[in-house]
């Protein structure tokens, strides 16, 4: 059952879904209506699922949902990898690599693996004060408050001295 993301509940699990490049508008509106129609169909054991997404910077897809009425189970989880998997095939983008880093260089977001942004905080081209998305935050409140950070408030600062 799809609802608008902004009523879900705080304790809602979160997944997030870090593309490796932004999507087009015309990629954005395929996306949102495929979302639309997996979502509004998501369920576990047949029971609906109440879920809602967001997209946020044209790279992010944010899928949450509402646990206080049905938990997601194993096959539900696995249809929503399907989906995303599909996702990444269909606009050849790369949504579920978790050894990559996007943070903000101004008003734009910028993509890196993991060991290049390891590279540019020995390289001081990133500080402790760089924004960065904190994608292992696991429900609406975390995503509210840790998700969008400076990198010294997040798992990034290890990497910064």
């Amino acid at each position: 059952m799809l609802v608008d993301f902004k009523t879900l509940p705080e304790e809602s699990r979160v997944w997030i879904y870090q593309a490796n490049r932004s999507f087009t508008e015309a990629e954005l509106e395929e996306i949102k209506s495929r979302l639309d129609v997996f979502v509004e169909n998501w369920t576990a054991h047949g029971s609906d699922l109440q879920a809602g997404y967001i997209i946020k910077y044209k790279r992010f897809i944010i899928i949450g949902l509402n646990q206080n009425l049905n938990n997601a189970t194993g096959c539900s989880i696995d249809a929503s990898v399907h989906f995303i998997q599909q996702l990444e095939k269909d606009y050849n983008v790369d949504l579920m690599d978790k050894m990559n880093v996007s943070y903000k260089q101004g008003e734009f977001v910028a993509h890196k693996t993991l060991s290049d942004f390891r590279k540019m905080a020995k390289d001081k081209a990133v500080s402790k004060k760089t924004i960065v998305f904190n994608n292992l935050v696991t429900s609406i409140a975390e995503f509210n408050e840790n998700w969008e950070v400076p990198a010294s408030e997040s798992w990034h600062a290890r990497f910064l001295k």
